[in-house]
């Protein structure tokens, strides 16, 4: 240690006095404060001020001979400078004439030591306060009943836990979507089955055989229910396990136009109109229909003129009226056709005669089963005629749009069949 700590006061020392009575205690000088005044930079253009000379002793006022004593300990000594400070430096920039540098507040109290107490005189080093690590505040909650703020929440989760919640979810979720896919497709399929199959079925007319009632490129609605059902009423490649037999089965009228499957391989679609019931005798003589041996009413309508494979031609126009009453427009290009002209049908029971509307341009019942038709089985029936949907004549393309428009016949739109 420094001489200067190891230094012990004397009692003859004029400026280091025990402790004075309040009745001759003196006014401690600059000289001799307990805290040394720091040393102050000189300024440019100014010169430092020479040592005052120690003022004469005098005897301080009671209040102020009460506040000093001598201090016993290093933090009394340390407390004393810290009290006395501004009272020295105020008397010194009285005395000198030059402001000094305020002692700079101490950060911490000093600690013991297990050295020598120094003596009052002795400055004492500032001791630094060490930086203290700021905590952060807990996130708050929402009420003491533990309802956090959903932060906290996904604090509290681990992270690996939610990404394999969030793929779970994902997940899920596929797995419904494609599960409500298959739903639909599969109601829709039952639905598309019940029409096709109890309710309706499609058709479109492929031939003028039915000129001039049903024209090639009409689209019409065949109603299921109206005969029953068969193994041939499924409206798919696969016929329906019914056997021979019909379901609900009832005959149809004179006069109805059917849609059945061709005799000869149960499964080509045909459209005609039903001429001969079960037990009837049908025959044509001279281009006139007979049934049961009796001519058909016909009145000629008119005259016009069609086109086919043979080019232009004319015909004539020919309502016919069928013993149920039934009317019905059908065309004809004339005497001289080859089945203008035919033996005796009978038919039996459990078949059908059938003819199409345009008497010289229709391989029917008239034509043997080779060859034709032939007569048709009960159970051969699919569906009655009812309605014509839509019309466009030949010609319109299903990829061509534009054709759409070029040959669609608005007339003949939703059209009720006779």
């Amino acid at each position: 240690m420094s001489e200067e700590i190891k230094h012990e006061p004397h009692a003859d020392e004029p400026h280091e006095a025990a402790v004075p009575t309040p009745d001759d205690a003196p006014v401690p000088t600059p000289d001799d404060a307990a805290v040394p005044t720091p040393d102050v930079p000189v300024e440019p253009g100014e010169e430092a001020a020479a040592p005052a000379e120690p003022a004469p002793e005098h005897h301080a006022p009671e209040h102020h001979a009460a506040e000093h004593h001598a201090p016993e300990t290093t933090e009394e000594a340390f407390a004393a400078s810290e009290s006395d400070a501004p009272e020295a430096l105020e008397a010194h920039h009285e005395g000198v004439g030059e402001p000094e540098a305020p002692a700079e507040p101490e950060t911490a109290a000093a600690e013991p030591s297990a050295e020598p107490a120094a003596e009052a005189g002795a400055p004492v080093e500032p001791v630094a306060a060490a930086p203290v690590a700021s905590s952060s505040a807990p996130h708050p909650i929402w009420s003491d009943q533990g309802d956090a703020p959903f932060d906290d929440r996904k604090e509290k989760i681990p992270a690996a836990a939610r990404v394999a919640a969030r793929d779970d979810d994902e997940g899920g979720s596929a797995g419904s979507e494609a599960l409500e896919i298959v739903k639909t497709i599969v109601v829709a399929l039952a639905i598309a089955f019940v029409l096709r199959v109890l309710l309706f079925q499609p058709f479109t007319i492929p031939s003028a055989s039915m000129e001039p009632n049903l024209y090639e490129g009409d689209y019409i609605v065949v109603s299921k229910w109206a005969y029953g059902y068969s193994r041939f009423s499924s409206g798919l490649p696969v016929n329906l396990p019914l056997g021979d037999d019909r379901v609900l089965g009832r005959a149809p009228n004179r006069g109805d136009i059917v849609v059945f499957k061709l005799p000869r391989d149960d499964k080509t679609d045909y459209i005609k109109r039903v001429i001969g019931l079960p037990g009837d005798k049908i025959q044509m003589i001279a281009n006139r229909l007979y049934i049961n041996g009796a001519p058909v009413q016909d009145v000629t309508v008119g005259a016009a003129e069609v086109a086919d494979v043979f080019g232009p031609r004319p015909v004539t126009e020919v309502r016919e009226t069928l013993p149920n009453g039934k009317s019905f427009m059908t065309q004809d290009f004339g005497p001289g056709g080859d089945l203008d002209d035919t033996g005796v049908y009978e038919v039996p029971v459990g078949y059908y005669f059938m003819m199409g509307d345009n008497r010289d341009n229709s391989i029917d019942s008239r034509v043997q089963q080779s060859a034709g038709v032939g007569l048709v089985p009960d159970e051969n029936l699919v569906g009655k005629a009812e309605i014509i949907m839509f019309s466009w004549s030949p010609g319109a393309s299903l990829w061509n749009p534009v054709s759409w428009f070029q040959n669609i016949r608005l007339s003949r739109f939703f059209k009720i069949l006779d």
